[in-house]
């Protein structure tokens, strides 16, 4: 939704042939995976010499290491269509994408025994054999479409670790620091929404320092339709702090309950999905990157709120990004952090505990033990925190209460997890909060000058400095309000201030929807917060002639407003009716209302011309996890059809037992070979016509 940047300029690589001139030098040495020699004789030496596993293993933790990883997938969604789900991995999944494929080659796949509900699964197959066997072509297929609906997330397996050790809860107000790609921000989402509040009080802010990192994270937010997350562009360790409004007018800095900090780092754990590690590994990586860890650890400290929990995690193995970044805050901390016990959170989980003895290395492999020992020439990049703790004080830290998974133990990438609860005051201010009782913060006065940034980074502000499009939040009696509120009979209890569009002038495209939290946050630091993306879309302006309304119902926010919207919109419609508009998908091939059932015939028999709902319930056994869908629909002047993308079409249809071959493409074979199959998205999106639709 952002503004293209100053000074940018469309295909500038190629720029060159309109000019008539040498295309410019690419430096590019990267070899393909397959050629790489998974071997670096200063790594083994020095994860040898750490002692990181017991002696016995440590040939074995080499070897899994040079392996190509496993896939792995969790499945998302309400708890009636992850149950659905979970029973469609377990039958078609298993029987028909892979055990079929490959007669008399077992293939294991299993659940992971610590995660919850059986809702997360491996693989035992790499992702290169699932994209170039072709006896796996469904099994690919399948977990395109899942992932790009949102049914299921694609996340290696340690990865799903720090938001389950999190304890996250409806109402928190959670932090992801370092959030690129968005894996684990998707399940901190899905935690919070695990009520099955469509709207809960809670939100989750997800930074990253990376521009182009940002939409990445905004792509994967956007598959759980959430209206209870904000994408935010700003370097960890100099994270603002951020304030939120209190009813007398006043602000007050927000106190966060959780935060997640993966924070950067050399990525040793990662060998197994990406080789080319092995080639570019040396000691001195993580002597690099120990300074910015802390830092990002030591600001999630000052924002977080006194009882509240922060996940530190790494996916290296390396004790100096690790132990020691947690050592140096816990010393710094004088007794108001303190190191969490989870090693009993997640039954199943085979890990070792941290260390709290370690040595620290030179590029040259020279292993100090302490900081009196280190060669002169060496002292700028080893510094005396990132030694261990000495015997004397070892025990205080508790720093066995630390998570490692190495790779040999489950078939895993490497990975490294520390969780934090913050039982004191931290900060020199909060110390005199405590004491004084100082009230809520006043809103800052001085000029360009801003008392909630941190000390270092009150600077000039440079005008205009941020360029996204703006974030322009429903005012009371809002000209288009009227009209959506009326057709969809919109119940008194919702908020329309939550409701914001992206432009100032003109007419409104899009609606999106936020809850109250997260509005708040974009009204009361958009002066100092760089906000990328927040808001789920709600309405979509859909302009036909003698329309009642100008909007549609979006997929992408229904969940969140469907509590809202009153009946005169619903359509109850059964089984059968649903896979024939699903099959029959596109404008040009509508059904027509009377090829339907008698009961839809009558439910929209009164219904006027435009957007609708429909609903499918199915029952299930135990009466508690009912399987309900809710579509956005569109009643023609004399035929009903669904509004879904392809991908939502297939899950349905999946969901529903119809026939999916037409979507079941071999890319394998020539095209003409899939007669029926198609690969388009042609007619799923377009707007619909009134009188053809």
């Amino acid at each position: 939704m952002g503004r293209r940047k100053p000074g940018f300029r469309k295909n500038h690589y190629f720029s060159h042939q309109r000019k008539g001139k040498s295309p410019p030098p690419q430096n590019d040495d990267r070899k393909p995976y397959n050629d790489i020699v998974r071997e670096n004789e200063k790594f083994v030496e020095y994860y040898k010499t750490q002692n990181v596993c017991d002696p016995e293993e440590f040939d074995d933790f080499i070897s899994t290491m040079k392996k190509d990883l496993p896939s792995t997938f969790r499945i998302t969604g309400s708890k009636g269509v992850a149950k659905k789900m979970l029973s469609l991995v377990e039958r078609e999944l298993i029987t028909e994408c892979i055990q079929n494929a490959t007669p008399g080659k077992p293939t294991n796949m299993f659940p992971l025994p610590w995660y919850p509900d059986k809702l997360a699964w491996q693989l035992e197959l790499t992702r290169k054999d699932i994209r170039s066997v072709e006896a796996y072509y469904k099994l690919h297929n399948f977990l395109i479409s899942e992932t790009e609906h949102g049914t299921i997330s694609r996340q290696e397996t340690v990865s799903m670790i720090p938001p389950l050790v999190l304890d996250v809860q409806p109402h928190h107000k959670i932090l992801d620091m370092c959030a690129a790609p968005g894996s684990k921000t998707a399940q901190l989402l899905e935690l919070l929404h695990s009520s099955g509040d469509p709207i809960p009080s809670g939100y989750v802010i997800a930074n990253d320092v990376d521009n182009k990192r940002c939409y990445m994270l905004v792509h994967q937010a956007k598959r759980l339709n959430s209206p209870c997350v904000a994408v935010i562009n700003h370097d960890s360790a100099l994270l603002p702090n951020i304030f939120e409004s209190l009813p007398d007018g006043s602000t007050q800095q927000v106190q966060l309950d959780r935060i997640l900090c993966d924070v950067p780092c050399s990525g040793d754990g990662t060998m197994r999905k990406n080789p080319d590690i092995w080639m570019k590994w040396t000691p001195a990586n993580a002597l690099n990157l120990h300074g910015i860890q802390y830092r990002i650890l030591r600001r999630a400290t000052e924002l977080l709120a006194q009882g509240g929990r922060i996940v530190y995690s790494t996916c290296s193995i390396n004790p100096i990004e690790n132990e020691a970044v947690i050592h140096r805050m816990l010393a710094k901390a004088n007794g108001s952090l303190e190191l969490v016990d989870v090693s009993g959170s997640l039954p199943g989980l085979k890990f070792k505990p941290g260390m709290d003895n370690w040595l620290v290395s030179s590029r040259n492999l020279e292993f100090y033990k302490n900081f009196e020992e280190v060669d002169e020439k060496w002292r700028t990049t080893i510094r005396p925190q990132m030694f261990p703790p000495d015997s004397e004080t070892r025990a205080k830290f508790n720093l066995n209460r630390c998570i490692r998974i190495l790779p040999h133990q489950q078939n895993t990438g490497a990975f490294f997890v520390a969780v934090l609860r913050k039982v004191g005051p931290f900060t020199s201010k909060e110390k005199r909060n405590e004491t004084d009782n100082v009230g809520p913060e006043k809103p800052s006065s001085k000029g360009d000058f801003d008392e909630r940034l941190p000390q270092n980074q009150r600077k000039r502000r440079r005008k205009d400095v941020y360029r996204e499009d703006p974030y322009v939040f429903f005012k009371e009696g809002e000209e288009v309000w009227s009209d959506i509120k009326s057709f969809y009979d919109i119940s008194e209890k919702f908020d329309e201030q939550c409701l914001l569009t992206r432009c100032h002038e003109g007419k409104k495209k899009n609606i999106y929807l936020t809850s109250a939290g997260i509005r708040d946050l974009v009204i009361t630091n958009q002066s100092t917060i760089k906000f990328i993306n927040t808001g789920v879309k709600a309405f979509v302006r859909c302009d036909n002639k003698n329309m009642k309304c100008a909007f549609r119902v979006a997929n992408d926010g229904l969940e969140s407003i469907y509590p809202y919207i009153g009946n005169c919109r619903k359509v109850s419609i059964p089984i059968d009716d649903l896979i024939t508009l699903l099959t029959n998908n596109t404008p040009q091939n509508s059904p027509a209302i009377a090829s339907l059932s008698e009961n839809v015939q009558q439910q929209v028999k009164d219904l006027g011309p435009g957007s609708c709902i429909l609903i499918y319930t199915e029952k299930s056994d135990d009466d508690q996890n009912d399987m309900q869908i809710h579509i956005s629909g569109w009643r023609g002047t004399s035929s009903l059809r669904c509004y879904t993308t392809q991908h939502s079409t297939v899950h349905l249809l999946r969901l529903l037992g119809g026939d999916i071959s037409k979507y079941d493409v071999n890319k394998f074979k020539p095209l003409e070979e899939n007669p029926e199959a198609t690969t388009s998205n042609e007619g799923h999106n377009q707007a619909p016509d009134l009188n053809g639709a």
